[in-house]
C-alpha cells in the first residue's frame, strides 16, 4: 500500500452501510437544501415522518459509494451541489406530497430526481406523482366504488319490500271490508 493509499475509515464504513439501508427505500427522492436552515430542515423532517417518510442530508461521495449496485445508482449520475435525500418505504405519494409544500416560500427546496419502485423519476415526473391522491385516499374511493351499487342495491330491495307490504295490507284491509 502506498502513501497515497488508505484504509476506509470506520465511521465513513458505517456510514455508507447505513446510507446502503436507506437507498434500499423502494422510494427515494432527491431534494437540493442550499439556502434551508436548520429550522427549515426540521420542518421538512417532522412532514415527512407524519407520512411514514425520513429526510437525510447525505455527502454526494458517500452517495456514490452506497448506491453501488442498486436502482439509487440511476440518482448517482451527476450528482452536484448539497444533497438531501427522502425516502419512504409505505407511501411515495404522500413523500413526494410533502416535498411539494416545500418547494415554494422564501427558501425553497429544489427537486433533483427520485426513484420509484426501481423507476428513475425527473423533477417534472415527481411534481405529477404528488398531484396523485394518497395511498389512504384512493382506497377510500375504491371501497366508495364498491359501496354505492350495494347500497343502491339495498334500497332498492327496501322500497320493493315496503311496496310489497303496502300491497299486501290494502288487499288485507279491502277483503276485511
Amino acid at each position: 500500500m502506498s502513501k497515497f493509499e488508505r484504509e476506509p475509515r470506520a465511521d465513513k464504513v458505517a456510514a455508507v452501510a447505513e446510507l446502503r439501508e436507506i437507498l434500499s427505500s423502494s422510494s427515494l427522492i432527491l431534494t437540493d437544501y442550499q439556502g434551508l436552515d436548520s429550522k427549515a430542515v426540521t420542518a421538512i423532517r417532522r412532514k415527512l415522518r407524519e407520512s411514514e417518510s425520513g429526510y437525510r442530508i447525505i455527502k454526494n461521495s458517500l452517495f456514490e459509494l452506497a448506491a453501488e449496485g442498486l436502482d439509487a445508482a440511476k440518482l448517482a449520475e451527476g450528482l452536484v451541489g448539497p444533497t438531501a435525500i427522502a425516502h419512504t418505504t409505505d407511501d411515495p405519494v404522500a413523500a413526494a406530497k410533502a416535498l411539494q409544500e416545500f418547494t415554494k416560500g422564501p427558501t425553497p427546496i429544489k427537486i433533483k430526481a427520485g426513484v420509484v419502485d426501481g423507476h428513475f423519476l425527473t423533477e417534472a415526473q415527481i411534481e405529477e406523482l404528488a398531484k396523485i391522491p394518497g395511498k389512504q385516499q384512493l382506497y377510500a374511493m375504491v371501497v366508495g366504488g364498491l359501496q354505492s351499487p350495494i347500497t343502491g342495491l339495498v334500497g332498492t330491495l327496501q322500497q320493493l319490500m315496503g311496496q310489497l307490504v303496502f300491497t299486501l295490507q290494502a288487499v288485507a284491509d279491502q277483503k276485511s271490508a
